[in-house]
């Protein structure tokens, strides 16, 4: 679940135990939906406006940035796991300031050199015992809910755009999408495949997707990845996952 809010700024000329192996903003003009990704863009310049700014743009020489911030959501059933990701950016990406309110005993669990190290939502102090594990986007972390009822995270903040490196380690590590968008995981995400490579997806266990070196394709087939999710990567050779991503406004 994605909500969207499209701001504009202005700047004044370019300067200086585990075992390792998913609302919507208004619409002012028009709504965005693409095969992946469903997102309804709240523009707070219209059409008219924009083509004025840049008539402006191109009379002051100024540069103008266009932002685009909102959430996401993700939900864990009652006493499951969830391998979650968060995929907008904020100032300070680390666990305490990211979740730093959920129910007492939450714990999470971020997959370092090999191994998951735990965190807890202390009863008593209510803090995480360890918040300073981030989760950037691109990250992920196994989280569980020990709640009776379905635990709802809300992650906040801004949509990356541009050039975008998400680096593959050789081996195993717990990876997602950069940016708040579903599809199929080479296809339509980027995800750079070569024979041999596995990923693991969870939901309640882990379901193993492998990239054939003969037919060169996803086997059994090519993985749908959610909004919220990550997944388990694991590459024959370390490799950086490039893409360049600017959200659609028509």
């Amino acid at each position: 679940m994605l909500c969207i809010d499209e701001v504009s700024g202005r700047s004044k000329k370019f300067k200086k135990g585990l075992t390792p192996l998913r609302h919507s903003g208004i619409v002012a003009t028009h709504t965005v939906n693409t095969n992946y990704i469903h997102m309804r863009i709240k523009a707070l310049c219209l059409a008219a406006a924009a083509a004025s700014l840049v008539t402006t743009v191109a009379q002051a020489q100024n540069v103008y940035s266009m932002n685009v911030v909102g959430y996401h959501q993700v939900t864990i059933q009652p006493n499951k796991f969830g391998l979650i990701a968060n995929q907008l950016n904020t100032t300070n990406n680390t666990l305490q300031a990211l979740l730093p309110s959920v129910p007492p005993n939450t714990l999470f669990y971020k997959y370092v050199n090999g191994s998951w190290q735990p965190s807890q939502f202390d009863e008593f102090d209510l803090k995480w015992t360890d918040g300073t594990f981030t989760l950037n986007p691109g990250e992920g972390g196994f989280i569980k809910n020990v709640d009776t009822a379905p635990l709802t995270l809300t992650f906040v903040g801004e949509v990356l755009q541009g050039g975008l490196t998400n680096a593959l380690p050789a081996g195993l590590a717990v990876r997602s999408s950069m940016v708040p968008q579903q599809g199929l995981l080479t296809t339509d995400l980027g995800y750079p495949a070569a024979a041999n490579d596995t990923v693991y997806t969870y939901a309640d266990g882990y379901t193993p997707f492998q990239f054939d070196e003969f037919d060169l394709k996803w086997t059994p087939s090519e993985p749908t990845i959610k909004i919220g999710e990550a997944f388990f990567s694991k590459k024959v050779a370390a490799e950086n996952w490039t893409r360049n991503f600017t959200v659609p406004t028509q």
